[in-house]
């Protein structure tokens, strides 16, 4: 067997960053070389995001080669105008009560900065890897967004150079829900479908995560679609992880990511009163990330809640996997938005590995809802029929103990999914 062939992938997210989109490009880095290629990753040597998962730093191979390069966004002059320190910016777009400057910054976010504000990333960084690409023998680029920013830095060493160029889109560009939160005049939204087109048209190969992204993406672009999903890797399993709930007096329910605007689990949370203060059964519901201060607020107002509701805020990768080995049932909140029918979030792969029983609120047609089905692993719901939950809930005590049957999971494994990523490189 011959040396394998390099590819350059290119991300804006990566450890310590947290979050599935780091999770997607760090495991096909671990197992394209199975398959005959050798990755080398560029990321941003100074990037600007919140959550850290330092953790995440273990799992990068030994042997992968990781290129950083500085990177300047315009977030940093922001908090010195502001003079205070913005840990989260998407926090300024659910503010009710938003400052002239938080409302000037929003506008200039629209209008000044497209596609992204690490557009600012896109020339340093072709120059940079043109030299790269001349010195090294690479076979192909991939790109992942958004940012899509990313794509832009692609389509420049694809012009520079000829060389073969895979866009992956975790999320759309044009008809991506976060845009219409921005108040974008007509000019720059003309310039951001002019921008995907392009990608959509000069790329070599286009990917994406979902059934409903893939169809939208091929209407769009007039040409074919590869889908790859996100999965579960096995391995993240810690050693001896029960494969059934661990004993216990208490039936714990374990939510796992952001709860935000987009995300609401309070029709959920009256259910859950419903039928355990009825039922007098213990009950325990924990949110292990990021919540809302509305949703807390929601809790603190209701005795019974403020009882059985833990919020333990942000932890790690590894301490997740303690959350999920206690649970009886894992919750699953999809968002109620423009996009939602095609949003599968990386955690459900990840619930599914642990073999947990699955309640979801979301579009009961939508990608993730037929996973779930198909996958027999429990119920999506739709976010306000609260009866339904009600019923799902009372269901549920009764099979405490007794795992779902989970069928079909092999398909969502990492290292097969690099496989199908691995073919699609090959046929460049």
């Amino acid at each position: 067997m011959g040396a394998p062939n390099r590819v350059l992938i290119i991300t804006y997210y990566w450890p310590p960053s947290a979050g599935s989109g780091v999770q997607r490009w760090l495991k096909f880095a671990k197992y394209l070389p199975d398959f005959g290629w050798e990755p080398v990753v560029f990321t941003p040597e100074n990037p600007d995001f919140d959550l850290k998962d330092e953790t995440l730093l273990a799992e990068i191979p030994a042997q992968l080669e990781v290129l950083k390069f500085p990177i300047w966004e315009p977030y940093q002059l922001f908090r010195k105008v502001k003079r205070q320190e913005i840990k989260d910016t998407s926090i300024i777009l659910e503010q009710k009560r938003k400052s002239f400057l938080d409302r000037l910054a929003i506008w200039l976010r629209a209008n000044t900065l497209v596609p992204d504000p690490r557009v600012f990333w896109v020339r340093p960084s072709v120059k940079y890897l043109t030299d790269i690409l001349a010195a090294n023998d690479f076979k192909a680029v991939i790109t992942t967004g958004p940012p899509h920013s990313m794509h832009l830095i692609g389509r420049g060493l694809k012009r520079a150079t000829g060389i073969p160029w895979v866009a992956d889109f975790r999320d759309p560009w044009s008809s991506w829900e976060f845009l219409d939160t921005l108040p974008m005049i007509s000019l720059v939204r003309d310039r951001h479908n002019q921008l995907e087109h392009s990608v959509f048209r000069e790329a070599n190969a286009l990917v994406t995560i979902s059934p409903t992204f893939q169809k939208e993406m091929q209407e769009l672009a007039q040409r074919e679609v590869y889908l790859l999903t996100n999965g579960f890797d096995g391995s993240d399993l810690p050693m001896g992880f029960a494969r059934a709930p661990l004993p216990s007096q208490v039936f714990e329910i374990v939510y796992t990511g952001v709860i935000d605007s987009i995300r609401n689990p309070i029709p959920f949370l009256k259910a859950l009163k419903h039928v355990f203060e009825a039922s007098g059964m213990p009950v325990r519901m924990t949110f292990v990330g990021r919540v809302s201060e509305t949703v807390k607020a929601f809790v603190a107002e209701d005795g019974w809640l403020v009882q059985n509701v833990l919020f333990t805020g942000y932890v790690n990768h590894e301490v997740v996997f303690g959350y999920y080995e206690k649970a009886h049932l894992l919750l699953l909140i999809l968002t109620d938005t423009k996009n939602a029918r095609g949003n599968i979030p990386g955690k459900l792969f990840e619930y599914l590995a642990t073999n947990r029983r699955i309640l979801a609120l979301g579009d009961p047609l939508g990608d993730s809802a037929k996973l779930i089905h198909e996958a027999e692993a429990g119920k999506v719901i739709s976010h306000l029929a609260e009866q339904e939950i009600v019923s799902y809930l009372t269901l549920a005590q009764s099979l405490r103990n007794i795992p779902p049957p989970q069928t079909g999971l092999g398909q969502f494994e990492r290292r097969q999914i690099t496989q199908s990523l691995a073919e699609i490189l090959d046929d460049l």
